[in-house]
């Protein structure tokens, strides 16, 4: 008998997953060894999380909904350890959550937040080994997108700064109860060490990107005319007239290095 009576709640984005060769494959990719720290977001009714319990001994999930609380716990007797944190992800600090070592985060996205959940993890990418996500296919093509793409984006460029993006397979609706009315697809991101990053000053790093990308039809020159002038977007080695999604992650990172220089050499903050 399922320890699960709750419906999937629409307001909290919640498509449950049950096809059993998905969450197999998704097992396959995380592929979890002895001595690593696994932690699930979203667990939802425990597709993915009882599988990962009964090969790796030991997990963590971070659960938002409280009517499923105890029936996941109830349901992991006997599988291994499952701590279980109710919580808001979006206010998990996974650097705490690593302690001294480094985690490895799996999850089945709710779609409705997926983007936020996404940014709040890269803020503590320092403390993850690598995450595997499921999203919206569209949202794991914008994540892998190369400029020229129309697809290439704010979303693209941070994450690739960071971190490697790679999509693994596709997921379709029927996949899920209740099934969504878009196609999903899993993705591996796995973070670069720091001194492989070179983003000096993230918050400035994220502020010109943002800038780039809020009017996609405008020029550089006139999209980041609030944080520089032409002269700045040349020294970069960049067009003024060229338009974000033309601009490579490394254009980026170069032009918000220069802008940070400036301001220390200016002694601006």
């Amino acid at each position: 008998m399922s320890h699960f009576r709750e419906p999937p709640k629409k307001s909290l984005g919640q498509h449950f997953l049950h096809d059993a060769g998905i969450v197999e494959r998704i097992v396959q990719a995380v592929d979890p060894k002895p001595g690593e720290s696994l932690v699930e977001i979203g667990p939802g009714q425990g597709a993915i999380t009882f599988p990962l319990l009964r090969r790796h001994g030991a997990l963590t999930v971070i659960e938002f909904d409280r009517d499923l609380i105890t029936p996941l716990s109830e349901a992991s007797r006997g599988l291994g350890e499952l701590t279980v944190i109710h919580k808001d992800v979006l206010k998990v600090d996974f650097g705490k959550l690593a302690g001294e070592g480094r985690v490895r985060v799996v999850g089945n996205l709710p779609y409705n937040i997926s983007t936020p959940i996404l940014f709040h993890v890269l803020e503590h990418a320092e403390a993850i080994v690598d995450m595997h996500f499921m999203l919206q296919k569209e949202v794991v093509e914008r994540m892998a997108a190369g400029p020229g793409s129309k697809t290439y984006g704010r979303l693209s460029v941070m994450l690739q700064a960071v971190c490697t993006v790679e999509p693994l397979f596709e997921v379709p609706p029927q996949s899920f109860r209740p099934p969504p009315k878009v196609d999903s697809a899993v993705v591996r991101l796995v973070p670069m060490p720091p001194s492989a990053i070179g983003i000096g000053d993230p918050v400035l790093f994220e502020r010109v990107v943002r800038e780039a990308f809020g009017q996609r039809r405008k020029t550089l020159r006139n999209a980041l005319q609030a944080s520089c002038d032409a002269a700045a977007i040349e020294a970069a080695g960049l067009r003024p007239d060229a338009r974000a999604e033309q601009v490579p992650v490394a254009g980026f990172i170069k032009l918000s290095g220069l802008l940070a220089e400036r301001a220390a050499a200016a002694g601006k903050p």
